[in-house]
């Protein structure tokens, strides 16, 4: 049987962030998310590059093709990638999730690489398509931590693969199929990093019409804090129906705007001949980052340490300095080396019962902290909503200093808004913050290629 879609889309700056690094697209045989990572070194740049590669191959094909079509597509758009890090140094360090399918009528095919995830909605169950190529998805699989404590972790930003240039970063494939009335879903961690699987599927499930999904998609995503960067592509299994199947393209986030620089000799040239270096936009703080060598080995070793088992029988003192000796040798100098690297690093966590910037890393090595206090901010902790404060209490990653002097910032101002709301006895003003239940005035439709939030100040919890 051969079925048509459906589709919505939508991308939009959230709360929080001050640019939007994510794209998306959506077609009647097309359904495609990436997510910029990077800041300053373009992530937005690298999501349209993503985006605009992948959909050339939006045409039809059969589900024995769509895969390799789209892990081909996928490389063409790494190669470029690399290509444009080549010219411009700058950018290194750019890179972007993609989640994406093929529809064939009646399946898809599947590529994804990095955090941003793909669900299915049938008979009343959500299925995820997707595995995250995270730090935190790796600890699940081995069985270290459970999902719900993954959902908490302080190192749930850091990914393991994504598009970046490098050529050892290969997707995964798949193929599903369809059935009439499945709904599909594919997201930025803008939304499934903030709103849990439960409450998607609830929405999912239980709201029929698209736009009202999707209106109610984004609003949780809002009520998660809204911190980073929401793209959402929406699709019903339908009838097939040839007004659908003409429909036109819907493009969104980043790539709706930006363009892709060319390369002449070497050197990035951008619009009507102006260097790439005067069309950056404003930097943003990311969160996300590509987990290196280094990362890898203070990594192991805190989790060893967090998970080593406190009772059991001893080993033998021979064999226990045996293989201690030989830790030491194989590891000492990528710790070293790990080490130094920690002190470029800032979080922002909890020190005194109050919000601190950190140099370093949270957790410790070998009975060292890998992080110290860089500047008290004199915000109390216990002033902030109920999810900023378990934010900080679990330590929030970021880019740079400067980047933990925003978020410190931004902190500062959900304080004084919780301090302001017990002052008049819990009831906030009309304009600080949003009913609970109210459709942010950024989902003005849904093809729009990005819009702001409310601006409005999260309450819940003070």
């Amino acid at each position: 049987m051969v079925f048509s879609l459906d589709v919505r889309a939508h991308s939009e700056v959230g709360l929080v962030r001050k640019n939007n690094q994510d794209s998306a697209y959506a077609s009647p045989t097309m359904l495609l998310v990436a997510d910029g990572m990077g800041g300053a070194a373009a992530g937005d740049l690298a999501s349209t590059v993503a985006v605009r590669e992948m959909l050339r191959a939006d045409a039809s094909h059969t589900i024995e093709d769509a895969p390799v079509v789209l892990a081909g597509a996928l490389h063409r758009a790494n190669d470029l990638l690399a290509d444009l890090v080549k010219a411009d140094p700058t950018l290194d360090g750019m890179g972007t999730t993609v989640c994406g399918a093929l529809f064939t009528g009646s399946a898809l095919g599947l590529v994804h690489i990095g955090d941003s995830r793909g669900y299915l909605a049938r008979t009343g169950r959500l299925h995820r398509l997707t595995h995250d190529h995270s730090w935190v998805q790796s600890l699940v699989d081995e069985g270290k931590i459970s999902l719900d404590e993954a959902a908490i972790h302080p190192h749930r930003s850091l990914l393991l693969k994504v598009l970046n240039g490098q050529t050892s970063n290969d997707p995964d494939t798949d193929r599903v199929e369809l059935a009439l009335d499945d709904r599909l879903l594919f997201c930025s961690d803008g939304l499934c990093g903030f709103v849990p699987d439960a409450v998607i599927e609830d929405i999912l499930t239980g709201t029929p019409d698209l736009d009202e999904a999707m209106a109610q998609l984004v609003a949780a995503a809002h009520r998660g804090g809204g911190a980073d960067n929401i793209t959402v592509v929406l699709a019903d299994v339908v009838p097939h129906d040839d007004t659908l199947d003409g429909a036109a393209p819907l493009l969104v986030g980043a790539a709706a705007d930006a363009e892709v620089p060319e390369i002449e000799e070497n050197t990035l040239v951008g619009i009507e001949g102006l260097p790439l270096g005067d069309l950056k936009p404003e930097p943003a703080a990311s969160d996300e980052r590509v987990l290196e060598g280094p990362d890898l080995a203070v990594l192991d070793e805190q989790e060893a340490r967090r998970y080593a088992p406190k009772e059991g029988r001893m080993r033998p003192v021979l064999a226990g300095l045996a293989v201690t000796t030989a830790l030491l040798l194989l590891a000492g100098a990528g710790l070293w080396g790990a080490w130094q690297w920690s002190r470029t690093q800032y979080f922002v966590g909890e020190d005194q019962q109050q919000v601190a910037i950190f140099r370093g890393v949270p957790g410790s090595l070998l009975g060292r902290e890998l992080g110290e206090v860089a500047e008290r901010s004199g915000v109390r902790v216990d002033d902030l909503p109920t999810f900023y404060r378990q934010q900080v209490r679990t330590t929030i990653p970021v880019s740079s200093l400067e980047a933990a002097r925003r978020t410190v910032g931004e902190l500062r101002t959900h304080a004084e808004a919780c301090r302001e709301r017990r002052r008049q006895g819990g009831t906030p003003a009309a304009s600080t913050a949003p009913a609970p239940n109210a459709t942010p005035s950024a989902m003005t439709s849904a093809t729009a290629s990005a819009s702001p939030g409310s601006g409005g100040i999260d309450l819940e919890g003070c």
